[in-house]
This record gives structure tokens, sequence and C-alpha cells, in this order.
């Protein structure tokens, strides 16, 4: 996108932010295809055949966003970082739902059950790297900004440098620093997850 276009974008949501209707609605088209993107991102990571599609997350997520009272938006960056915190958080709630809704439940066909176990089994996924991330929020708060950013808003790397106010450099380094401790996290979940099935 061009300077001016992202210049453009800033100007609409902070008049939004100050309570112009007006700018909303000019704003949306100019946001929507990268919200689209952001939503097809983060679905990938879903079980094939999930049956949330990115327009409906968008949409989802767009409810929660229009909702948010007295948010003074910092610029364009800003505005997505905060949409791929409400998509999470959506997607998140919904594999809590199906973890939850998978305890309760006797299959009865053998493919059902593999595809149950499946199922299930992304959803923990999903919900032990919120635990990972929200453990590395008490550690290191601007790193799990920075994979939140990164991983789950589809942002680039200087995009999530004007989030967080940092240099590209150290949004790399922290990056790098962070994807490892979630790894090594990960790895004692699954090994825990095995133990304690």
């Amino acid at each position: 996108m061009a300077d001016s276009a992202k210049a453009d974008t800033t100007q609409l949501l902070r008049a939004w932010s100050a309570g112009d209707s007006r700018a909303f609605e000019q704003l949306t088209p100019r946001v929507y295809r990268e919200l689209r993107r952001i939503a097809a991102q983060m679905l990938q990571k879903e079980r094939p055949g999930y049956t949330l599609q990115s327009a409906e997350l968008v949409h989802e997520a767009y409810l929660r966003l229009i909702n948010v009272q007295e948010m003074e938006w910092q610029d364009r960056a800003h505005f997505f970082a905060m949409s791929a915190t409400l998509m999470r958080r959506i997607l998140l709630d919904r594999a809590r739902k199906r973890s939850a809704t998978k305890r309760g439940r006797n299959p009865i066909a053998v493919d059902l059950d593999k595809a149950l176990d499946v199922y299930a089994a992304r959803a923990r996924e999903l919900v032990a790297l919120d635990e990972a991330l929200q453990t590395l929020e008490e550690v290191d708060p601007r790193r799990a900004r920075i994979v939140e950013l990164r991983f789950f808003g589809g942002l680039s790397v200087e995009e999530t440098a004007a989030v967080v106010k940092v240099s590209s450099e150290t949004v790399m380094r922290d990056w790098k620093l962070a994807r490892a401790w979630l790894l090594s996290e990960l790895s004692g979940h699954s090994e825990a997850s095995v133990r304690n099935p």
C-alpha cells in the first residue's frame, strides 16, 4: 500500500476515534481486503474443513471492533494489530468450545471418531499455544506482542516495529528468541499431554 494511502487510512481511523461515523464508512472498504488476508492466514493454521470462513471471521471481528469504545488509533498497523488480536481471541474461544464439546461426546462411527480426535487435537494445540503465549507475556510482554502481531496478525517486520515502537532489528531479534522459547515451551506441553492424556 502506498504511503499516501496508509496516511489516508490513519486519518480515517483517527476521525473514527473522534466519533465521525462517515470516516468509519469510508474506512471499511480500505481495510476489508487486508482483514480478509489476515483472517485467511489464521484459518490456514486450522484443520482442513474448518467451518468458519475468512469473511465470517472478519465480520465477527469487525462487530467487536465497532463496539470498542474510546480507542485512539495510532495508525493502520495499530488497527490491524488490534484486529488480529480479536480474530485470535475468536478462534481461541471456538477452540475451547470444541475441546469442551469433545469431552462430552461419545462418537458412534470409527471414521467420525478419528475426525473428532484430529479436531480436538487441533483445538488443544491452539489452546496450548495461547497458554504458552500468556506465559511468555508474563516473562516478556514485548516478545509476546511481537509473536501475536507477526504470527496471528501477519504484520510485516516494519509494521510490527511501528506498533511496538522498536526498531526492525529488535523485532527480528525478539521474534527469533520468542519462537525458540515457544517451541521449547510447547514441547513441554506435548510431553505433558502424552504423559497425562
